[in-house]
């Protein structure tokens, strides 16, 4: 049986210079699976991603594969992903403010997903997205449904993006950086019920982030990115409990600054990388 989603020697260059942005990585996600794609700033996450949903720009070369459910989808027309993306699979972005259309109400743009996927006329749908906002944890969806984006918060606004990804049932989540522009409170009841929500869909999940207590806390597998290079994968007790290459182990310890004495210099990723490279 073939892997829900399999990307192999994945690599992307940008502009006439063609500058290396992700370099040969290869990835695999099963049903259900959930896999945490981590690294710094500038690693290459979110360019791995775009590229796998078909989502960058023009100036992008990409190469390799990125098989989806033992199809081939690289290269494909955009009106043949468009026709995948929100229905089969759907991505959850890092700034709702910009996700958003601010000049449509929550509730329409929910709506538009069912719309454009099973053909449903927005007032037929409206119980639908009703249920949904309730389900991704807005208390009062029929004020949510009816508001703009602009008089929304923030965590308000990362949970109807969730509405917009799930509302299909799609077998795979992209998220990138979902909760980076929350405070710590808003952050851990949207990773929640992100949680939940997947579970309730079997849905696969790609979850991209530079924190580290978020993805222990999301996924059981970790993939590290180095300047576009994957440099360790496994499980997650086995890459962030303990890591095998200097870069990983950079990371881990900058995550955590327990070890830190008050006044001391803080360490740097590249400080534990330095000797081993991207190994």
């Amino acid at each position: 049986m073939s892997a829900l989603l399999e990307v192999r020697d994945l690599s992307v260059r940008f502009g006439r210079h063609r500058t290396l942005a992700v370099d040969r990585v290869s990835l695999t996600l099963d049903e259900g699976d959930r896999l945490g794609l981590v690294g710094e700033s500038g690693s290459g996450k979110s360019v791995t991603a775009l590229a796998v949903l078909g989502l960058l720009p023009e100036t992008a070369t990409v190469t390799g594969s990125v098989r989806w459910q033992g199809r081939e989808i690289l290269g494909l027309p955009d009106r043949e992903l468009a026709k995948l993306r929100g229905q089969e699979f759907s991505m959850v972005f890092q700034e709702p403010m910009t996700a958003l259309d601010p000049l449509m109400k929550a509730g329409r743009q929910v709506a538009e997903v069912l719309g454009l996927h099973r053909g449903m006329a927005r007032g037929a749908s409206r119980p639908l997205v009703l249920e949904m906002l309730a389900a991704v944890g807005l208390a009062d969806p029929v004020r949510i449904a009816d508001s703009y984006p602009h008089q929304l918060s923030g965590g308000q606004r990362q949970r109807v993006l969730m509405a917009m990804a799930l509302v299909n049932r799609p077998d795979l989540v992209v998220c990138d950086e979902p909760t980076t522009a929350l405070d710590v409170t808003v952050q851990a009841r949207v990773l929640a019920t992100l949680d939940e929500r997947l579970d309730d869909a079997g849905a696969a999940c790609l979850f991209i982030s530079h924190d580290l207590a978020v993805v222990s806390q999301v996924c059981a597998r970790v993939a590290v990115l180095r300047h576009g290079r994957l440099v360790e994968q496994g499980t997650t007790a086995q890459v962030l409990g303990a890591p095998q290459r200097p870069y990983t182990r950079g990371l881990v310890a900058v995550a955590s600054l327990e070890h830190a004495e008050p006044g001391s210099r803080l360490p740097l990723v590249d400080d534990f990388a330095r000797d081993g490279g991207a190994s």
